[in-house]
């Protein structure tokens, strides 16, 4: 039986997963959260709920049986789950476009009223990007799908719970030097996670359908202006230095070689285009959907955690 006030998440272990875990739970909504891991993930999720509100389940992301059983109890489903870099070949293709195919499929045979698809932003033209390849075509697979989808392309989002400042607070801990690569020019237009939430959970509020969304925060800051603002927050001062192209790519072929790369190939291919509004679709803000926490202001409640002396360094005010 469909549950009319029940939210079907697929990358439920995430940042964004888990924020907005919290934002629906504490507005009465069921959630079903899925992961791949209950053993992993289950207990870190189970934590952002309210009591009452969470269903964890367990599946395989491609069994369609069980996908079908969920979709059939729920009246919103957001897919979230997206990768940084392949471990495998093809794997982009597998997690950004097949996946996403499915799931809307199957969103519309179980007339799932709200189906909202997690892509990204300046895709378009980054062409020789296979990260941004498969995300594009998994943004084509799903309107066709499921014509009343909502496409959500956000720029980078950060938090605690992050892969982006976290990482980076991280190296410039400890590293005396930071390189810029292609001059630290490239701009973004990074959204704090909990407005990201709060732009989803109106899109479900308002039942929004049908559009392809822009998320992007307050602020247009350029790569080389984030690392200063990350060096500020955790007080640490370093030589910043361009990198010449063909250094920067040998420096990716390297680092992609790590367990987690700090840098792949791909990811300097994404590093050329800027990843700001395209004026192709709407954004949050014409949709008054407001987006209004700063980098720097929010980065500051955190990065204690890399400043000498940890939370003691902080200054009483």
């Amino acid at each position: 039986m469909k549950n009319q006030d029940s939210i079907l998440i697929f990358g439920s272990s995430g940042q964004i997963g888990k924020s907005l875990i919290r934002k629906f739970t504490k507005n009465n909504y069921r959630v079903i959260a899925v992961t791949r891991s209950i053993h992993r993930k289950g207990y870190q999720i189970k934590t952002q709920s309210n009591y009452g509100y969470l269903d964890l389940e367990e599946i395989n992301s491609f069994n369609e049986a069980n996908i079908s059983r969920l979709m059939g109890k729920s009246s919103v489903c957001i897919n979230l789950i997206g990768i940084l870099y392949e471990k495998k070949p093809k794997q982009f293709d597998l997690i950004h476009s097949d996946l996403p195919s499915l799931l809307s499929k199957l969103a519309s045979k179980h007339s799932i009223k709200q189906f909202i698809h997690l892509s990204a932003l300046g895709i378009e033209t980054a062409a020789d990007s296979n990260y941004a390849k498969s995300k594009l075509s998994g943004e084509n697979k799903v309107r066709q799908n499921f014509p009343k989808a909502i496409i959500l392309k956000p720029s980078i989002v950060y938090s605690i719970d992050d892969n982006f400042t976290t990482n980076f607070m991280s190296l410039l801990s400890v590293l005396p030097v930071m390189p810029l690569y292609y001059g630290g020019k490239t701009k973004f237009t990074p959204i704090h996670v909990s407005d990201l939430s709060s732009i989803i959970y109106d899109i479900v509020q308002k039942k929004i359908t049908g559009e392809t969304i822009e998320c992007v925060g307050p602020e247009v800051i350029s790569f080389k202006e984030i690392i200063l603002k990350i060096l500020n927050s955790i007080q640490k001062r370093r030589l910043l230095f361009p990198l010449p192209l063909f250094l920067a790519k040998l420096n990716a072929k390297l680092f992609q070689l790590m367990p987690k790369p700090l840098l792949t190939v791909d990811q300097l291919k994404l590093l050329k285009y800027d990843n700001i509004i395209s004026n192709k679709y709407k954004t949050n803000f014409d949709l008054k959907m407001d987006a209004n926490k700063k980098f720097e202001e929010e980065i500051n409640q955190y990065s204690f955690n890399w400043t000498s002396g940890g939370q003691f360094s902080k200054k009483i005010k």
